[in-house]
């Protein structure tokens, strides 16, 4: 769809987005109507029977519960994490559906065994444990209503405002206007290489918008965080963002080694323990008001629980909450005055607390996995915008197939990049992978711009080795299964990595694996299959020793991260060359660039070489590695 005018590009959006949240909705409802309940209560969203424990105020005086849960054995499957949204539910009379309470909770605290929720008030609680006396408790993640509401709210606002200089930016990125840039004296940084010497300069000279293109490997972080610092120089305070809180925390963590103040919005419990100290709920909590303020808060709740309140006592609980707004404001006032970066998730941007600060400049970090209408909510509070982030990594989540088709998929960094190529800096020297691991994603996603640095052209685990190695299942007809949560496995596969991993690791000598803290990552496009090879590596007393250097994890979890040496599953075993989402590429080429030194995949090469991009992949391999055909089993 051509879309040219902004106002009507915004509320193409709006349509897309009602579209996703349609198709979460319609979905979530099925399960509570399809009578497959034994089979929901296992998954990994979920947990039932829970006891409720006790109830208390966190710092921000809002209500918590602890929840009690008996641990599996499969306890590391858990999809709760701090900061999503739950409800309670219970079956029906004759236990074919489940029925839920409609007060949504959020995550707090999560701890095998144990979870502790927000409760929306005094009275939900209430009817929690009313509920509790009566019938069998469980909980379960729910759609996260908030994040629509407030990409929604920013769409609405975009299309509607008559701010000048949000229009001027508006129109820039997605309307007619093109990008100014400034000409500024060349600034000079002896640590960074020309490329990133460039996107600083680039970044600093921007005066409505600039791209950072940050290939796997290649210092996007150090390039971002100078360019902020740069930025700095010129400005008294900066707004940092990106989609997720672990991004957020990255790019907050090396300002803040920098010796930059960084104030952390968001739940405290969703940060690194590094972050902690720069979160507004702890530097909140510190501030030498606080004592006074809790005092306050803690007199008006026991005077709301009194039935009877003489007028006295009402006129001085009125002062009492004029004092506690009062102290309220200069909390927050000196803990942004003193700030020189805010950071915090798109979505969080939103938070009440920003709602009428303005920046002059807004940087997105992994801005290629953000949707755009979630941009668009912190790009309300900015004068210009600096995108980081590499377009042919993860794309943004989407689950509707209509909403992706229509372009929900495509990030506003994309758009930007295409129709505007000027504001664009692609950094080239990577600093991380074996030059043979580097080659191919270059060649297919780069254009073949990408250079090893000499630190790690041809750095090996041993001078023995080969830095690529395929192990072709071809001959072994493993076969796929289809598992209960529409995943997929490959049992025999996953048998198979356990050995190459044990065979791998005595080749190379665990002492030493021990000593020089050598790291695997094991990587499976499927997350059936990554449950499966934990539960397989959890068996084995060998990898015992080495638990803290092995990870298993699906594409997604490995986004951001790097491994001396990494092993790909990937799962697909069958005559019709179906590959299911291994044809999205841009998750293939984030599981092959978290290598450092050693590359191992194993795969049916005769299902997957139909794919052009598999193809050329596995020449490659026996090209520039080793490929071992594994023969079938004896009968």
């Amino acid at each position: 769809m051509n879309i040219t005018s902004p106002i009507s590009s915004l509320q193409h959006l709006v349509e897309l987005l009602q579209l996703e949240m349609r198709h979460e909705q319609e979905t979530y409802a099925r399960t509570l109507t399809d009578g497959l309940f034994a089979t929901q209560v296992q998954e990994p969203s979920c947990r039932y029977p829970v006891t409720l424990g006790a109830s208390d105020y966190n710092a921000l005086d809002q209500l918590v519960l602890t929840i009690n849960y008996e641990v599996s054995d499969d306890e590391t499957e858990t999809d709760f994490e701090p900061g999503k949204p739950v409800v309670f539910f219970h079956l029906n009379d004759d236990g074919s559906q489940l029925r839920e309470l409609t007060h949504q909770c959020y995550i707090e605290q999560a701890d095998i065994g144990q979870l502790t929720v927000t409760v929306p008030g005094k009275s939900a609680l209430q009817s929690i444990r009313a509920t509790a006396q009566n019938k069998i408790l469980g909980v379960r993640l729910c759609i996260d209503t908030t994040s629509y509401r407030v990409m929604l709210d920013a769409l609405s606002t975009a299309m509607r405002s008559d701010d000048e200089k949000f229009v001027h930016l508006r129109d820039t990125l997605i309307g007619p206007l093109k990008p100014h840039f400034r000409h500024l004296p060349r600034l000079s940084f002896p640590w960074l290489n020309p490329d990133q010497e460039n996107a600083v300069q680039h970044v600093i000279e921007a005066q409505e918008v600039a791209i950072v293109h940050g290939p796997p490997g290649t210092g996007k972080t150090t390039t971002l965080v100078e360019a902020i610092i740069e930025t700095l120089q010129r400005e008294t305070q900066v707004l940092v963002c990106a989609p997720s809180n672990a991004a957020v925390d990255w790019i907050s963590e090396q300002l803040s080694r920098r010796g930059v103040n960084v104030l952390r919005v968001g739940n405290p419990l969703r940060m690194s323990d590094e972050m902690l100290d720069c979160s507004y709920e702890r530097r909140y909590a510190a501030h030498p008001d606080y004592p006074e303020l809790w005092g306050i808060r803690k007199a008006l709740r026991e005077a709301r629980e009194s039935e009877n309140l003489s007028r006295e006592k009402r006129s001085r609980m009125a002062k009492l909450r004029s004092r506690a707004t009062e102290l309220e404001i200069r909390i927050q006032y000196d803990l942004f005055d003193h700030a020189r970066v805010v950071s915090c998730t798109l979505i969080g941007s939103a938070y009440h607390i920003l709602e009428r600060r303005r920046f002059s400049t807004l940087f997105i970090d992994e801005a290629a996995q953000a949707l755009e209408p979630a941009c668009w909510a912190a790009i309300l509070k900015a004068d210009r915008v600096i995108f980081s982030g590499d377009h042919c990594q993860l794309p943004p989540t989407v689950k509707c197939p209509e909403a992706a088709r229509g372009g929900l998929s495509h990030t506003l960094m994309q758009r930007i990049a295409h129709n505007h190529p000027e504001c664009l800096t692609l950094l080239t020297t990577q600093y991380r992978m074996h030059r043979d691991i580097m080659a191919f994603p270059s060649r297919w996603f780069y254009h073949n711009r990408l250079t090893a640095a000499p630190q790690v052209a041809d750095r090996q685990i041993s001078p023995l080795d080969t830095p690529l190695t395929w192990f072709d299942t071809s001959q072994c007809r493993f076969g796929e299964k289809e598992s209960r949560t529409l995943s997929r496995t490959n049992s025999e596969e996953a048998r198979l990595l356990v050995h190459t991993l044990r065979d791998y690791i005595e080749m190379i000598g665990i002492d030493r694996i021990v000593g020089e803290r050598v790291d695997f990552g094991i990587i499976s496009p499927y997350r059936a299959q990554v449950r499966l090879i934990r539960r397989l590596l959890k068996w084995q007393k060998f990898f015992r020793t080495l638990r803290r250097q092995i990870s298993v994890n699906s594409v997604d979890g490995f986004q951001g991260q790097e491994r001396d040496v990494i092993i790909i599953s990937m799962v697909r075993d069958n005559d019709q060359g179906a590959i299911g989402f291994l044809s999205d590429l841009r998750r293939m080429n984030v599981a092959i660039t978290r290598a450092r030194m050693k590359l191992i995949i194993l795969g049916n090469a005769e299902t997957l070489s139909r794919h052009r991009f598999y193809a050329q992949l596995i020449e490659h391999f026996q090209q520039h590695g080793d490929f071992i055909v594994i023969p079938p089993k004896e009968e």
